[in-house]
Protein backbone atom coordinates (compact mmCIF):
# COMPACT_ATOMS: atom_id res chain seq x y z
CA UNK A 1 0.00 0.00 0.00
CA UNK A 2 1.46 3.36 -1.01
CA UNK A 3 1.81 6.36 1.31
CA UNK A 4 -0.80 8.23 -0.75
CA UNK A 5 -3.29 5.40 -0.30
CA UNK A 6 -2.56 5.21 3.42
CA UNK A 7 -3.06 8.96 3.69
CA UNK A 8 -6.38 8.87 1.83
CA UNK A 9 -7.72 6.07 4.02
CA UNK A 10 -6.56 7.76 7.22
CA UNK A 11 -8.05 11.12 6.27
CA UNK A 12 -11.36 9.51 5.30
CA UNK A 13 -11.53 7.67 8.61
CA UNK A 14 -10.65 10.79 10.62
CA UNK A 15 -13.18 12.96 8.81
CA UNK A 16 -15.92 10.41 9.32
CA UNK A 17 -16.21 11.40 12.97
CA UNK A 18 -16.38 15.15 12.39
CA UNK A 19 -19.57 17.17 12.36
CA UNK A 20 -20.51 20.55 10.96
CA UNK A 21 -21.87 23.13 13.36
CA UNK A 22 -24.25 24.77 10.89
CA UNK A 23 -24.33 27.36 8.15
CA UNK A 24 -22.70 30.74 8.54
CA UNK A 25 -23.80 33.86 6.75
CA UNK A 26 -22.84 34.11 3.12
CA UNK A 27 -23.18 30.37 2.60
CA UNK A 28 -19.98 29.45 4.44
CA UNK A 29 -20.16 26.35 6.58
CA UNK A 30 -19.16 26.73 10.21
CA UNK A 31 -17.07 24.02 11.84
CA UNK A 32 -16.07 23.24 15.38
CA UNK A 33 -12.41 22.95 16.25
CA UNK A 34 -11.62 20.95 19.38
CA UNK A 35 -9.30 22.49 21.95
CA UNK A 36 -7.05 20.94 24.58
CA UNK A 37 -5.60 22.39 27.77
CA UNK A 38 -2.11 21.43 28.92
CA UNK A 39 -1.75 22.16 32.63
CA UNK A 40 1.97 22.63 33.27
CA UNK A 41 4.12 23.62 36.23
CA UNK A 42 4.29 27.13 34.78
CA UNK A 43 0.63 27.57 33.85
CA UNK A 44 -2.01 26.49 31.35
CA UNK A 45 -1.65 26.31 27.58
CA UNK A 46 -4.80 26.02 25.47
CA UNK A 47 -4.42 24.62 21.96
CA UNK A 48 -6.94 24.91 19.13
CA UNK A 49 -6.76 21.89 16.81
CA UNK A 50 -7.23 22.23 13.04
CA UNK A 51 -9.41 19.16 12.65
CA UNK A 52 -10.42 20.28 9.15
CA UNK A 53 -6.88 20.80 7.84
CA UNK A 54 -5.08 18.07 9.80
CA UNK A 55 -7.66 15.39 10.64
CA UNK A 56 -5.20 12.52 11.09
CA UNK A 57 -2.81 14.47 13.34
CA UNK A 58 -5.75 15.85 15.33
CA UNK A 59 -7.29 12.43 15.87
CA UNK A 60 -3.91 11.00 16.87
CA UNK A 61 -3.29 13.82 19.36
CA UNK A 62 -6.76 13.56 20.90
CA UNK A 63 -6.40 9.80 21.27
CA UNK A 64 -3.27 10.31 23.38
CA UNK A 65 -5.00 13.08 25.34
CA UNK A 66 -8.01 10.88 26.09
CA UNK A 67 -5.73 8.05 27.22
CA UNK A 68 -3.97 10.35 29.68
CA UNK A 69 -0.73 9.58 27.86
CA UNK A 70 0.69 13.08 28.24
CA UNK A 71 0.05 13.31 31.98
CA UNK A 72 3.37 13.53 33.82
CA UNK A 73 5.56 14.01 30.76
CA UNK A 74 8.02 16.88 30.48
CA UNK A 75 9.09 19.49 27.96
CA UNK A 76 12.30 17.69 27.10
CA UNK A 77 13.69 19.93 24.35
CA UNK A 78 13.76 23.72 24.59
CA UNK A 79 15.59 25.89 22.05
CA UNK A 80 15.04 29.67 22.41
CA UNK A 81 14.26 31.33 19.10
CA UNK A 82 13.11 28.01 17.66
CA UNK A 83 10.65 25.76 19.51
CA UNK A 84 9.71 23.84 22.67
CA UNK A 85 9.01 20.10 22.41
CA UNK A 86 7.17 17.58 24.56
CA UNK A 87 5.07 14.44 24.38
CA UNK A 88 7.54 11.62 24.85
CA UNK A 89 9.78 11.72 27.92
CA UNK A 90 9.49 11.10 31.65
CA UNK A 91 11.22 13.27 34.27
CA UNK A 92 14.24 10.91 34.15
CA UNK A 93 14.35 11.32 30.34
CA UNK A 94 13.22 7.75 29.76
CA UNK A 95 10.95 7.60 26.72
CA UNK A 96 7.37 6.60 27.46
CA UNK A 97 6.17 3.70 25.32
CA UNK A 98 3.67 4.87 22.73
CA UNK A 99 0.34 3.13 22.34
CA UNK A 100 -0.11 3.52 18.58
CA UNK A 101 1.86 3.42 15.36
CA UNK A 102 3.28 6.23 13.26
CA UNK A 103 0.89 8.45 11.30
CA UNK A 104 0.94 9.87 7.79
CA UNK A 105 2.60 13.25 7.34
CA UNK A 106 0.07 16.06 6.79
CA UNK A 107 2.58 18.85 6.24
CA UNK A 108 1.09 19.45 2.78
CA UNK A 109 -2.16 20.77 4.32
CA UNK A 110 -1.37 24.42 3.62
CA UNK A 111 -0.63 25.33 7.25
CA UNK A 112 2.73 26.90 7.99
CA UNK A 113 5.04 26.67 10.97
CA UNK A 114 4.29 30.16 12.24
CA UNK A 115 4.90 31.48 15.74
CA UNK A 116 2.46 29.90 18.16
CA UNK A 117 1.47 27.01 15.92
CA UNK A 118 1.69 23.42 17.12
CA UNK A 119 3.15 20.68 14.92
CA UNK A 120 4.03 17.01 15.01
CA UNK A 121 7.62 16.13 15.83
CA UNK A 122 9.10 13.25 13.87
CA UNK A 123 12.29 11.44 12.98
CA UNK A 124 14.04 11.62 9.59
CA UNK A 125 11.48 9.49 7.71
CA UNK A 126 8.57 11.79 6.81
CA UNK A 127 5.80 9.46 8.03
CA UNK A 128 7.27 8.74 11.48
CA UNK A 129 5.36 11.07 13.85
CA UNK A 130 3.79 9.40 16.88
CA UNK A 131 3.07 11.22 20.16
CA UNK A 132 5.60 14.06 20.30
CA UNK A 133 4.76 17.61 19.29
CA UNK A 134 6.24 21.10 19.51
CA UNK A 135 5.24 24.77 19.68
CA UNK A 136 6.95 27.18 17.30
CA UNK A 137 8.51 30.15 19.09
CA UNK A 138 9.05 32.05 15.82
CA UNK A 139 8.06 31.63 12.18
CA UNK A 140 10.00 28.52 11.08
CA UNK A 141 9.58 28.45 7.31
CA UNK A 142 12.35 25.87 6.95
CA UNK A 143 10.05 23.32 8.61
CA UNK A 144 7.24 23.82 6.08
CA UNK A 145 6.22 21.48 3.29
CA UNK A 146 8.42 21.97 0.23
CA UNK A 147 11.25 23.67 2.11
CA UNK A 148 13.28 20.51 2.76
CA UNK A 149 15.22 18.33 0.28
CA UNK A 150 12.66 15.51 0.31
CA UNK A 151 9.74 17.94 0.11
CA UNK A 152 8.13 16.81 3.36
CA UNK A 153 7.92 19.22 6.26
CA UNK A 154 6.56 19.06 9.78
CA UNK A 155 2.79 18.91 9.99
CA UNK A 156 1.07 21.82 11.73
CA UNK A 157 -2.16 20.69 13.37
CA UNK A 158 -3.03 23.46 15.81
CA UNK A 159 -2.11 26.72 17.48
CA UNK A 160 -1.86 28.16 20.98
CA UNK A 161 -4.89 30.37 21.63
CA UNK A 162 -4.23 30.96 25.34
CA UNK A 163 -1.03 30.72 27.33
CA UNK A 164 1.67 32.00 24.98
CA UNK A 165 3.09 33.69 28.07
CA UNK A 166 3.52 30.20 29.53
CA UNK A 167 5.18 29.05 26.31
CA UNK A 168 7.57 32.00 26.61
CA UNK A 169 8.37 31.08 30.22
CA UNK A 170 9.21 27.55 29.15
CA UNK A 171 11.39 28.86 26.31
CA UNK A 172 13.44 30.88 28.82
CA UNK A 173 14.36 27.80 30.87
CA UNK A 174 18.04 27.09 31.47
CA UNK A 175 19.03 23.94 29.59
CA UNK A 176 21.82 21.40 29.49
CA UNK A 177 22.54 17.82 28.47
CA UNK A 178 21.02 14.65 29.89
CA UNK A 179 22.79 11.59 28.57
CA UNK A 180 22.44 11.61 24.79
CA UNK A 181 19.93 14.48 24.85
CA UNK A 182 20.73 18.17 24.48
CA UNK A 183 18.65 21.28 25.20
CA UNK A 184 16.96 19.64 28.20
CA UNK A 185 15.61 22.03 30.88
CA UNK A 186 17.70 21.75 34.04
CA UNK A 187 14.51 21.95 36.11
CA UNK A 188 11.77 19.66 34.81
CA UNK A 189 8.70 21.38 33.37
CA UNK A 190 5.92 18.83 33.72
CA UNK A 191 2.58 18.47 31.98
CA UNK A 192 0.41 17.74 35.02
CA UNK A 193 -2.44 16.77 32.73
CA UNK A 194 -3.82 17.27 29.24
CA UNK A 195 -7.60 17.36 28.76
CA UNK A 196 -10.14 18.35 26.15
CA UNK A 197 -11.64 21.81 26.61
CA UNK A 198 -14.53 23.65 24.94
CA UNK A 199 -14.74 23.52 21.16
CA UNK A 200 -14.45 26.77 19.22
CA UNK A 201 -16.66 27.59 16.23
CA UNK A 202 -14.84 28.78 13.12
CA UNK A 203 -15.49 29.34 9.42
CA UNK A 204 -13.06 28.20 6.71
CA UNK A 205 -11.82 31.80 6.34
CA UNK A 206 -10.55 31.80 9.94
CA UNK A 207 -9.28 28.23 10.15
CA UNK A 208 -5.70 29.07 9.19
CA UNK A 209 -3.20 30.80 11.48
CA UNK A 210 -2.41 34.41 10.66
CA UNK A 211 1.01 36.05 10.59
Amino acid sequence: MTNDTMRALAVTAALAGMSLAGCATGGEMEMTHPTVILKTDLGDIRIELYSDKAPVSTENFLTYVDEGFYDGLIFHRVIPGFMIQTGGHETDMQEREVTAGAIVNESDNGLRNLKGTVAMARMQPPHSARSQFYVNLVDNARLDYGARPDGWGYAVFGRVIEGMDVVDKISNSATGTAGMYRDVPLVSIIIKWARRADDVVVTPATSEPSD
